[in-house]
């Protein structure tokens, strides 16, 4: 029963968040790509008030997997990195966090690319 319940808050909030977002492209001229970046600089801004702990451990995959967490992931590589490298840190460090993340996307895109082919209208 606790899984259960686990998966249903994991499932509320992710999809609060596809609301949310959904909300922002029908009832305003913001587009997509702007609606993205806008989650990301949440992620970040959230990360670095240190509420985003919170929200990981109540909700989980449904705050961690969105593009939400990735810039939660950003953030705190960056903080992380700022304490051991100094300042170049700020640079490095959210990249070097993200890099799996950043290296399966590549790869699997790639595959994708061989193995569709888009036709324009």
């Amino acid at each position: 029963m606790e899984t259960l319940f686990m998966y249903l808050k994991v499932f509320a909030i992710g999809g609060l968040l596809c609301l949310i977002a959904e909300i922002l492209i029908i009832k305003t001229k913001i587009s997509s790509a702007r609606i993205l970046v806008i989650f990301l600089i949440a992620g970040v801004a959230l990360e670095a008030v240190g509420v985003f702990q919170y929200m990981k451990e109540f909700a989980g995959a449904g705050v961690t997997v969105p593009i939400i967490g990735f810039g939660s992931s950003l953030a705190k590589g960056a903080i992380e990195a700022v304490k051991t490298d100094g300042f170049l840190g700020i640079f490095s460090g959210g990249i070097i966090r993200t890099s799996i993340g950043i290296g399966a996307v590549t790869v699997f895109s790639y595959i994708v690319a061989l193995i569709f082919n888009p036709k324009s209208k």
